[in-house]
C-alpha cells in the first residue's frame, strides 16, 4: 500500500473513526468491530485497500484482534499531553512496516512523495503506517491543538480536527452534535412550558 505523504487527512480521519468504534466511546451501541466482516466494512467505507488483503483475501480473527489492539494505541496518541509523545508514538507506528518516503507517480503522472508498506506487512501494521503518517502530518501542518476530545458530555470520543476552520467540536458531528441539539431543544421547550403565562400554567392567548 502506498500512502501519500502530503495527504494527512486520510490517515487522521481513519484514526479518528477507528478510535470511535470502541465500546468505550459508543456506550449505547457497544463494540462496532464485532467481527472480521465488520472490519472489512470499515475498510471499505474508508476506501482503504491493504496489500495484505489483495487477491480477494478477507480479514480474519487475527486481523481483527490486532486492529482492536492498534485502536487502543491510537487513542493513547490522541490523548497524549505533549507533541513529543505524539511524534514518538506515531513515528513508531510508521516504522512497523513503512518504507520511504519515496517518489512515485500519481494518477496524473506527477511525482509525489509516498510512504509505502513493505511486503508481508499485516493488515494492522499497514493501518498503523497509514494512521501514523496521517497523525504526523496533522501535527506538523495543523498543530497539537487539533487533537481533541468530543465536546459532548455523554461521549468519550476523540478526534483530529482537519477542517479548514478548525472549529469542529464533536467526534461524530452527525451523532453527538445532533444529540446535543435535540437535548437543548427539548430543554428549551420544557423551560417555556414552566414560565408564567404559558399554556401549561393556565395562560391564555392574548389575540
Amino acid at each position: 500500500m502506498k500512502i501519500p505523504f502530503s495527504d494527512y487527512k486520510l490517515g487522521a480521519g481513519v484514526a479518528t473513526d477507528l478510535v470511535n468504534t470502541s465500546p468505550v466511546v459508543r456506550t449505547g451501541l457497544g463494540e462496532i468491530l464485532t467481527g472480521p466482516a465488520a472490519l472489512a466494512l470499515f475498510l471499505a467505507e474508508h476506501d482503504v485497500r491493504p496489500d495484505a488483503l489483495a487477491d480477494g483475501r478477507r480479514p480474519d480473527d487475527a486481523d481483527l484482534d490486532q486492529v482492536r489492539a492498534l485502536r487502543g494505541e491510537i487513542r493513547a496518541i490522541l490523548e497524549a499531553g505533549s507533541e513529543e509523545h505524539v511524534v514518538e508514538a506515531a513515528s513508531a507506528l510508521v516504522g512497523r512496516g513503512g518504507i520511504g518516503p519515496s517518489l512515485y507517480r500519481d494518477a496524473g503522472n506527477r511525482w509525489q512523495w509516498y510512504v509505502a508498506t513493505s511486503p508481508g506487512t499485516s493488515v494492522a501494521d499497514e493501518l498503523a503506517v497509514l494512521m501514523g503518517t496521517g497523525l504526523l502530518g496533522a501535527l506538523r501542518t495543523l498543530s497539537h491543538d487539533r487533537f481533541r476530545r468530543c465536546a459532548s458530555p455523554v461521549c468519550e470520543g476523540m478526534f483530529v480536527d482537519t477542517s479548514k476552520a478548525g472549529r469542529r467540536r464533536y467526534c461524530m458531528p452527525e451523532v453527538c452534535g445532533n444529540r446535543l441539539n435535540v437535548a437543548s431543544h427539548r430543554a428549551r421547550r420544557r423551560e417555556s412550558t414552566r414560565r408564567p403565562g404559558s399554556r401549561a400554567e393556565g395562560g391564555t392567548d392574548s389575540g
